[in-house]
């Protein structure tokens, strides 16, 4: 089997090892441009954005090459007679053979001439296609000038287009976003793209249509750079744990935990496809077997313990707990609502016999690894972890969200506070030195005071203050109300804290 010839890389390329081509990145952001690079043959690979095809107009006819000199007597120096050639006197006869033949076929050969160069397809007039090549390590592209010489201009003008090319890189003459291009010289591969299968445009996608064409996400320049900035924050993130001793541990996505108990979540099984489609299930309301007046009682029972607690001279840490158990979501109100619903809105627990579920018990989508890495942390020491976690509360936060939990052993509250600081202050520092085109990008297209932000939580100081002073300060405010008194002890809601940022 041959093998192609491997090109040699300039200095300062990288080249995937894998797949011996150059990555576009390390030619478009270099310093210069890639105006060092002028000259050298490298093979890129991507696909194509948008293109066009020029047409070559006819190159002029060729200067006649000037005669001779006459050859001159060695001896005299005197011009010597001239020796005619085989050309010249078939040249010269070439009259008289024409006559004869205008004797002989009677004029016909003209017709017949044309005749058979109608019959003859024409070649297609030569064209230069100019490709503008993304291979998705940047936001920039290459063009790229393939001849139609090379390889025909319908395989590569459809956006979408993938290929594999080999050549130069020039400069351009006129200079402006890009100071250089690729000269083709060999295709290695064309994959095409049907434009019925496959309707990418080359216009900006809007990102209702993103939803139904998910394959077309990537490619996409916003996509492509969150993509390459959460890429950059996952591999900082690593680097910060693991350079300060870290282990780094894999919790279980499907668990049977419920790590805090205060969120909605995903069940996981697989009786659904075993249960008998003809059977219609037996559903009840949600308020079967809980009475109202129950509810309204044990809630007025909590009321006059509070007041009662207050009146005394009590410690705060019993008051504290007393708060916070009356302070949960209002049960009556959840149950009034419960009961205008309409009937058959869940199963009947005891009618789904979770034994016979592939687990033998009911599981879950995890909601966070803490359980996890708390007894981790207990055996290695420092352990965090980043993953997929899911709450099923979609009305409030995303239902699926990566999140990054850390455990630290013999660690006091300001240690982990300090930790949290200095790795929010690396992410900043990591995303704006290693993706700094993709956040250019995002800061002209989606928040134009993004990269200032970011610049001035590195070099701001973060002030730490108590839980005291936390609702001392909330306590004064007087221009919102919140739906859930706070009162020492109580634990802060969502509304509090975005009060107090």
């Amino acid at each position: 089997m041959a093998t192609e010839k491997a090109v040699s890389m300039p200095v300062g390329v990288t080249r995937l090892k894998y797949s011996n081509r150059v990555v576009l990145k390390t030619i478009l952001e270099r310093s210069d441009g890639g105006l060092g690079l002028v000259g050298e043959r490298v093979v890129i690979g991507g696909w194509v954005r948008s293109s066009k095809e020029v047409m070559v107009k006819d190159p002029l006819p060729p200067s006649p090459s000037p005669s001779p000199p006459p050859k001159t007597d060695a001896g005299t120096g005197e011009m010597g007679p001239k020796d005619a050639s085989f050309m010249e006197i078939l040249q010269s006869r070439i009259p008289f053979f024409r006559s004869i033949m205008k004797v002989l076929g009677g004029g016909n050969h003209n017709h017949l001439r044309e005749n058979s160069e109608q019959g003859i397809p024409r070649p297609p007039p030569p064209s230069i296609a100019f490709l503008q090549v993304s291979d998705g390590s940047c936001v920039s592209y290459l063009q790229v000038v393939v001849a139609s010489a090379i390889a025909s201009p319908c395989q590569l003008l459809r956006t979408g287009t993938c290929i594999l090319v080999e050549g130069v890189l020039m400069q351009l003459s006129e200079l402006g976003k890009h100071v250089i291009e690729l000269k083709v010289d060999k295709i290695r591969h064309i994959g095409t793209v049907d434009h019925e299968k496959y309707p990418l445009s080359k216009k900006k996608l809007p990102f209702e249509m993103l939803r139904d064409f998910s394959q077309f996400r990537p490619r996409t320049t916003t996509v492509a750079s969150v993509t390459r900035i959460s890429n950059a924050l996952t591999f900082a993130t690593h680097t910060f744990f693991q350079n300060l001793g870290f282990f780094h541990m894999q919790v279980p996505i499907i668990t049977t935990t419920d790590s805090e108990g205060l969120t909605e979540k995903f069940s996981v099984t697989t009786l659904l496809g075993k249960a008998d489609k003809t059977e219609k299930p037996t559903t009840i309301k949600d308020t079967e077997g809980v009475s109202l007046e129950v509810i309204k009682s044990a809630a007025k029972e909590k009321a006059k313990l509070v007041q009662e607690l207050k009146e005394s001279e009590s410690n705060k840490e019993a008051l504290a707990a007393t708060l916070q158990d009356f302070q949960k979501p209002n049960e009556v109100s959840q149950l009034k609502a419960r009961e205008k619903s309409k009937p058959g809105t869940s199963l009947k627990a005891n009618k789904v016999n979770f034994s016979e579920d592939f687990f033998s018990c009911r599981t879950y989508l995890t909601v966070s690894g803490r359980l996890h890495l708390e007894s981790y942390a207990c055996a290695l020491g420092n352990v965090y972890s980043i993953g997929p976690r899911f709450r099923a509360d979609c009305a409030e936060q995303v239902a699926e969200k990566l999140m990054i939990e850390i455990e630290m052993a013999f660690a006091r509250l300001e240690d982990a506070m300090s930790c949290a600081d200095d790795f929010f202050k690396f992410l900043c520092k990591w995303v704006l030195d290693n993706c700094p085109e993709d956040m250019t990008f995002v800061s002209k297209r989606i928040d134009k005071t993004r990269i200032d932000r970011l610049q001035s939580m590195i070099y701001s100081k973060v002030e730490k203050i108590t839980y005291t002073e936390v609702v001392d300060v909330l306590g004064k405010v007087s221009d919102q109300k919140f739906e859930v008194k706070l009162q020492w002890g109580a634990a802060l809601t969502a509304e509090h804290l975005r009060q107090e940022s």
